[in-house]
């Protein structure tokens, strides 16, 4: 059962419709902090040293380190801001705001040089089909802050579900973390064994990237905020795909195999709508983990545990 409660003001409806561009905004600027945390941070399995994470007002790179200053920056979605704080007393902020992509790289860059922080950003988007480097994209786009919010809001409630989820697992297992080039929040188990090399393919992504992303074998599970054709949905997938995964029965009934993505998808609305999301949320990342582990002959007994409790040690 679900031990920490949901917040009395969460799983807010989250139409794309209602807010598709200035999701599309909101995607670039977080794709340009992100830019930040790889030019710095020395490279980690699966990607893990790219993403960011969910925090009690809004995202954050976590701490980063050049060779003279520790710094972080953090989407603020209380008081719509980034913030650029380091070990010394100077802040910088970023109004989050209608705009351009190019004016807020600018401002974040003039902020870094302002702090003495020296790093060299990439220009180019990643996972974002036909996308202007950000330094040329000068179209206004619209920032709806409400909306803003609701994303940041959802995010607690996934962030948290997540987290508990996680706590089951005692093989690898990564953190909750969001992963800025298809804006998803992603946890995902591994079986411990080797997986045949990945052909690769994902637009505007390196090769090599989802290769070494995807060089052993995963349970992956996440939340997506949509598209022009998809509403946010919950997903989970295996790879490689075990023969029967796709045909597995899974809860809550709403969730379905989708071909073309060749994973399972369940809308969010859904989740929300439920009697408990808690435990809506909590049944299809149980019962998809498991159609992973039961088709592709996972050693169970070995990685899986009790669902953590706070202050109680796991027995051994």
């Amino acid at each position: 059962m679900t031990i920490i409660s949901s917040n009395p003001g969460g799983w807010p409806a989250l139409p794309y419709a209602a807010w598709s561009e200035t999701s599309q905004a909101l995607h670039r600027y977080i794709q340009v902090v992100g830019k930040v945390r790889l030019a710095v941070t020395p490279w980690v399995n699966h990607s893990w040293h790219a993403t960011l994470y969910v925090t009690a007002r809004g995202l954050t790179t976590s701490t980063l380190y050049t060779p003279s200053q520790a710094f972080q920056i953090d989407f603020n979605f209380v008081d719509h801001v980034l913030e650029v704080r380091s070990n010394r007393p100077a802040v910088w902020r970023v109004p989050l705001q209608a705009g351009t992509v190019a004016d807020f790289r600018k401002q974040l860059m003039t902020g870094l040089g302002k702090l003495e922080l020296d790093v060299p950003l990439s220009d180019e988007p990643n996972e974002i089909a036909d996308a202007l480097p950000f330094s040329r994209d000068t179209v206004q786009r619209p920032y709806d802050a409400a909306y803003a919010e609701r994303y940041w809001r959802v995010l607690l409630e996934v962030d948290r579900v997540f987290k508990e989820f996680r706590t089951s697992f005692l093989g690898k297992v990564s953190p909750v973390h969001l992963f800025w080039g298809s804006l998803d929040l992603a946890v995902t188990r591994f079986s411990g064994r080797r997986a045949p090399l990945h052909p690769g393919g994902v637009p505007r992504l390196p090769d090599r990237v989802t290769r070494e992303a995807y060089s052993h074998e995963v349970s992956s599970a996440g939340f997506w905020l949509g598209d022009a054709n998809h509403d946010a949905s919950f997903y989970s997938y295996t790879y490689p795909a075990p023969e029967g995964f796709k045909r597995a029965k899974v809860q809550p009934s709403a969730a379905v195999f989708e071909e073309a993505l060749g994973e399972f998808v369940l809308p969010y609305a859904r989740v929300r709508e439920a009697a408990d999301p808690n435990q809506a949320l909590f049944a299809f990342l149980e019962s998809t983990y498991e159609a992973a582990a039961q088709t592709g002959n996972w050693n169970r007994a070995e990685l899986e545990c009790e669902r953590g409790q706070p202050n109680v040690p796991r027995p051994v």
